[in-house]
């Protein structure tokens, strides 16, 4: 059998071409493009645009630089640095790996594709995009950018995340990454995806491929790639507890270790303020003295809306609660440091900042 010719075709061609002259070469997981930097980076993009994880990603290896200091660093503080960015498996994932990493693989990321596929959070995608980026190794990729791509230039109908249709997207992908320049090639469809053919109005004039793009020629490019099947999400109703003691210090407990914000500190909930004061005295052992509704909020989830009504608290100040209950009590000086969920953050900021500015802005 035939070796398969590895030179660019003509859409790897002129998509390199048209990246050593527009393509992002100056993003900070570039330089240096290290595995663990590429591999941070490629979960971090997931569901997130460069430009929100540019900042998370400087402060993230700015305090854990390496796979060895991610994986000896409490979870806490892996879940803190990720906070706001959402999808907090990834977080959990990127942990558990770089544990791994150290058990098994020298405190590095593994060259062989099936050993780094099997590390937690990593698929074939991002085994892809780390193995041609950080070592140069011929492996496509299949991001949502480079599906979005190539199911424009080829035509191809049908939702991606059907098997079917992942199966020939996953086709044209290896079809055309080419031997050579592999790394530059994985970023130049990805910069093609996130910055020409974008979602809405792709800018078709701007492209390097235009000329064989089979939804530009028969006016498809609204339709591909063919959206998820819409369905009604459902809301859900819970109300959030902000309890104080008199030193005003917050009541946070650990969520499970599966499900919404698995593993993160948040704030007690129950089902409405009629309850609050029940379940307050039995499951968190707290007399509350006064309570104020604020101003309610809808968190939305890939499957669910959460409406959210926060409920202010002040409770008798109680013995500090042991951390191994899952439940403790924090100062302002202390919570932000914690893995909280952004909703949540922003609430404790909305209203730890209002009382703050009641002192010194009416003074």
């Amino acid at each position: 059998m035939p070796e398969r010719d590895l030179r660019p075709d003509p859409f790897a061609r002129d998509l390199l071409a048209w990246f050593d002259r527009h393509g992002r070469k100056d993003l900070p997981w570039q330089h240096p493009r290290s595995p663990y930097r590429v591999w941070l980076s490629e979960v971090m993009l997931q569901q997130t645009q460069v430009r929100t994880v540019i900042a998370y990603f400087e402060r993230f290896v700015a305090a854990l630089p390496t796979p060895a200091a991610l994986a000896g660093a409490p979870l806490d503080r892996v879940l803190a640095l990720w906070s706001g960015l959402g999808y907090y498996s990834r977080a959990r994932h990127l942990h558990r790996a770089a544990q791994i990493c150290v058990a098994q693989h020298a405190g590095e990321l593994p060259r062989d594709f099936a050993a780094l596929a099997a590390l937690p959070g990593i698929g074939r995608s991002t085994a892809g995009a780390i193995l041609a980026q950080a070592f140069g190794l011929r492996y496509p990729i299949l991001d949502g950018n480079v599906r979005r791509v190539l199911a424009r230039w080829h035509g191809v109908r049908g939702w991606p995340g059907e098997s079917a249709v992942q199966r020939v997207l996953w086709a044209h992908a290896d079809a055309h990454t080419p031997g050579e320049r592999v790394a530059d090639y994985t970023q130049a469809i990805m910069d093609l995806g996130a910055t020409v053919c974008v979602r809405s109005r792709p800018l078709c004039a701007a492209c390097p491929v235009a000329r064989g793009c089979v939804a530009l020629r028969e006016g498809l490019t609204a339709e591909l790639p063919t959206p998820k099947p819409s369905r009604d999400l459902p809301t859900r109703d819970t109300t959030m507890l902000i309890v104080r003691d008199s030193d005003g210090r917050v009541l946070l407990e650990r969520r499970p270790p599966a499900g919404i914000w698995a593993a993160l500190w948040s704030l007690p909930e129950t089902a409405d303020a009629v309850s609050a004061r029940d379940v307050l005295r039995e499951r968190y052992g707290v007399r509350a003295e006064s309570s104020a509704a604020l101003a309610a909020f809808v968190h939305s989830f890939s499957h669910y809306h959460l409406r959210v009504t926060p409920l202010a608290v002040t409770a008798t100040r109680i013995p500090r609660v042991a951390d191994d209950t899952g439940r403790a009590w924090y100062s302002r000086d202390e919570w932000p440091a914690l893995g909280l969920p952004a909703p949540v953050r922003r609430l404790l900021h909305t209203v730890f900042e209002d009382e703050r500015c009641q002192e010194p802005c009416t003074a």
